[in-house]
């Protein structure tokens, strides 16, 4: 990606554009997501939960509640339908036993994976018209943007 100053300035009307495109996308991809949860035995906001327990680790009840913008209580009921479906169990840290952190089971896991697989099944199917030029532009262009957004949001410092 070439570097551009922070002075110059992007046309609004490709602002809203690349936004309103980005929304729509992200709809998209959360409905094909939903469609593909039906055939596995967890809800949304499970499948939530494990990716983030997938993708960070251990996490204790009020981690997991932050990254997921909801209440501890409602993120220990979450985790309690979780655990007694085999997919995380609670466990003591080993620095610190009156801390429990939240650990993803290999049967978690495994739907993660399976989930995660047909999203990208999915998207490669979409993806199957493009040029290779233009599949390598989008990712770098998707990978720059997600980039610059880590760097400029110091309130996302977990991605």
């Amino acid at each position: 990606m070439p570097e551009q100053s922070k002075e110059q300035t992007v046309d609004l009307t490709q602002v809203a554009h690349i936004e309103k495109s980005l929304r729509m996308i992200a709809d998209i991809v959360k409905q094909k997501g939903r469609e593909i949860l039906n055939e596995f035995p967890i809800t949304p906001p499970q499948f939530v939960a494990l990716q983030w327990l997938h993708e960070y680790g251990d996490m204790t009840i009020g981690e997991l509640s932050s990254k997921m913008y909801l209440a501890c209580s409602t993120t220990t009921d979450l985790v309690d339908r979780m655990e007694k479906n085999e997919l995380v169990e609670r466990v003591k840290d080993t620095n610190d036993r009156r801390v429990v952190r939240i650990h993803l089971l290999d049967r978690g896991a495994t739907i993660i994976r399976e989930v995660i697989n047909e999203r990208q099944a999915y998207l490669q199917n979409v993806l199957g018209d493009f040029s290779t030029e233009n599949v390598d532009f989008l990712e770098k262009s998707l990978s720059y943007l997600f980039d610059e957004m880590k760097r400029d949001a110091k309130t996302w410092k977990s991605f």
